[in-house]
């Protein structure tokens, strides 16, 4: 039966109810209208209302939990689905509705994919350029003013030194930003080691501790969920170096009943009331991308806490590295 029936048939049956009553009973309507009988008339019209809401409001609650989701649904927080109820149209809308969440999720999910897969391969272009063609280059500046700078009278070999250490220092900051670009030491020696040399290599500032906790023997996750792991620990490490204004910081891997979980924690200012960055957005973008579920928000003590909890397939028990503290 349509929705417009279904109305129109709770309103009809109010109506000859009313005046089976009016007919039927023994209901008179005097000139002039005397006080009961007006009373009479006012709370039969009142129970009509009553009546006839109550039953509209059982007959479309189910599309109340549809605008509820509508409202509060966000592609990057899966949620439960509406549960179908009710009859025809309205069982129709919801299954509709669903069906639309799953396409739209679907969707950007493969859009995702596609523009981290993008953005991954620009970053090892780039980073191979800095590799190769800057690196090489500052390394033959290098080499050249050692050359200069020995045969260089006293007095000017002290400044050619100067502009050695500063050409170096140079080179070595190239190298960290291909390193950060690139992930080699995640490819050849796996998560633990390279969340161990991205801890080491970030520069932070006067006052913070990190603290890094990383269990062994963690079941294999794949090369694209490692690369997801580290890009959200990056991220977070970043953001804590940044703008936390922290003064202790643990890193922690290990493994949960589902799989492994990332857990980075701060004493920062903690995330406020400020809206969702872009860089938050995309840690829950690389979590979809590989199933897992990311967590944002103040840790227990305060500051910020970053939970990942990456599922494994049954049969993955291998080892993804050693154990480290610091």
């Amino acid at each position: 039966m349509s929705l417009f029936w279904r109305i129109f048939l709770l309103n009809a049956a109010v109506l000859v109810a009313a005046g089976a009553l009016l007919l039927l009973g023994p209901i008179t309507v005097s000139t002039p209208v005397l006080l009961t009988e007006a009373m009479i008339l006012t709370g039969g019209i009142a129970f009509m209302l009553a009546a006839n809401a109550a039953l509209l409001r059982l007959g479309l609650f189910p599309l109340q939990r549809v605008t509820r989701a509508m409202t509060t649904t966000d592609l990057l927080r899966p949620s439960p689905r509406p549960e179908v109820a009710g009859h025809g149209e309205i069982a129709a809308l919801i299954e509709t509705f669903n069906t639309m969440l799953d396409r739209l999720e679907a969707e950007r999910a493969t859009s995702s994919a596609r523009a981290l897969s993008a953005q991954e391969a620009e970053r090892r272009r780039v980073a191979q350029e800095l590799h190769d063609e800057v690196g090489q280059t500052l390394t033959a500046v290098l080499l050249e003013l050692k050359r200069v700078a020995d045969h260089a009278p006293e007095p000017l070999r002290g400044e050619l030194r100067q502009v050695q250490e500063i050409t170096r220092g140079s080179l070595d900051e190239i190298r960290r930003i291909a390193r950060r670009l690139r992930p080699g030491v995640l490819e050849e020696l796996g998560l633990v080691s390279a969340l161990t040399a991205l801890i080491t290599e970030t520069p932070t500032p006067d006052g913070l501790t990190i603290r890094r906790r990383m269990e062994k023997d963690l079941p294999e996750l794949g090369a694209e969920a490692e690369l997801v792991v580290y890009r959200i620990a990056q991220e977070a490490l970043t953001n804590t170096v940044r703008h936390a204004r922290a003064t202790h910081l643990e890193l922690s891997l290990r493994r949960s009943p589902g799989g492994v979980e990332l857990l980075i924690r701060d004493d920062g200012r903690g995330l406020g009331d400020a809206p969702e960055g872009a860089g938050l957005r995309g840690m829950r973008e690389r979590a979809l991308l590989i199933g897992a579920e990311v967590s944002l928000g103040p840790g227990p003590q305060g500051g910020t806490e970053v939970r990942l909890d990456v599922p494994v397939p049954h049969g993955s028990n291998g080892s993804n590295g050693s154990n480290g503290s610091k």
